[in-house]
């Protein structure tokens, strides 16, 4: 059971149940002819890469949820289009980075041969060996790849950690520090709070100072994205991040900047998006920030909602 109180439990179980329907809702616009002519190229295949990330944490999270449904369509249908794969290649400087990732995120069925024909290919090149590239990029590569199930020669995840800025940083000013960055390196190393650190108890404790720091940091400059990430960060950790003083501070924070609807208008509240702005320019701006809040949401509840269908449902799940 539970030590939490029911305040934090049901403030996260509701943001997390508004921020997943908003996706729901609105995943298919990712897909539809109004986003190949609004949206720019390489910004929709990001979005629909990170779409596709979600989704694998949302179905080991919350299989249940009527939402993810909606966003698993999308992304087997993408994923079946040779124009998606050809888009994948027309920024140059991400094409090998965004083949690994759609290769790592291909959802299960039988058309898996352009999936492991991408992987292939990669082998053959030199985008899963070390090389003049920084440790994070590394990091970021060697995780996508044992993801994927391709062999690689990328350092361990110990050393890669050791490359990282964050067993350095207990002694750098916050403001030194990317705090995307360091919450991703713990994404990285820990499957995304589902695995646990290859780090000694020691080692994490010392990052977790950190994080709070940042997570305090995050939540002074009003920033939703990061700090948003910073709370999974701690959970990566072994912290309960609804239990901290800078994790139930940037829970109010992005409770309070939640829309009716469910979004997160905006990065941070100094960019907050007015209501009226037009359907395009509100989910440009809305979409990132919404789905990094739902990702955090649904591993640091492990799915629980404050829908009580769901959460019998989940309840069952965790007896089997």
């Amino acid at each position: 059971m539970s030590t939490r109180s029911a305040g934090p439990d049901q403030a996260v179980a509701s943001l997390s149940a508004g921020a997943r329907r908003w996706l729901g809702r609105h995943a298919a616009y990712l897909d539809s002819p109004a986003a190949y002519t609004e949206l720019p190229v390489t910004p929709r295949v990001k979005a629909l890469l990170q779409l596709a990330m979600v989704r694998r944490y949302w179905e080991k999270c919350a299989p249940a949820d009527p939402a993810l449904a909606e966003v698993t369509q999308v992304v087997e249908r993408v994923w079946q289009r040779p124009d998606f794969r050809e888009l994948l290649a027309v920024d140059e400087r991400h094409v090998r980075q965004f083949e690994l990732i759609y290769a790592a995120l291909a959802p299960a069925g039988p058309d898996s041969e352009a999936p492991r024909a991408m992987l292939a290919r990669l082998a053959a090149g030199s985008h899963l060996t070390p090389g003049r590239k920084p440790p994070f990029v590394h990091l970021e590569a060697r995780f996508y790849a044992d993801l994927a199930g391709v062999p690689h020669l990328f350092a361990p995840y110990e050393e890669l950690y050791e490359a990282s800025p964050l067993p350095r940083a207990a002694t750098l000013p916050v403001a030194d520090l990317d705090g995307c960055q360091v919450a991703h390196t713990l994404f990285y190393l820990s499957d995304f709070g589902l695995r646990g650190l290859p780090l000694s108890a020691e080692e994490q404790e010392r990052a977790l100072r950190v994080v709070e720091r940042l997570a305090d940091h995050y939540v002074a400059l009003g920033d939703w994205d990061v700090a948003a990430k910073l709370l999974l960060a701690q959970h990566c950790l072994g912290a309960d991040p609804l239990r901290t003083r800078s994790g139930a501070a940037a829970l109010r924070m992005l409770c309070a900047a939640q829309a009716p609807d469910g979004s997160i208008p905006g990065r941070t509240a100094a960019e907050r998006i007015p209501a009226d702005a037009t359907p395009e320019h509100y989910f440009r701006k809305s979409y990132k920030v919404t789905l990094v809040v739902a990702l955090v949401t649904l591993v640091i509840t492990g799915g629980r909602t404050d829908d009580p269908a769901l959460t019998a449902a989940t309840a069952v799940r965790e007896t089997l």
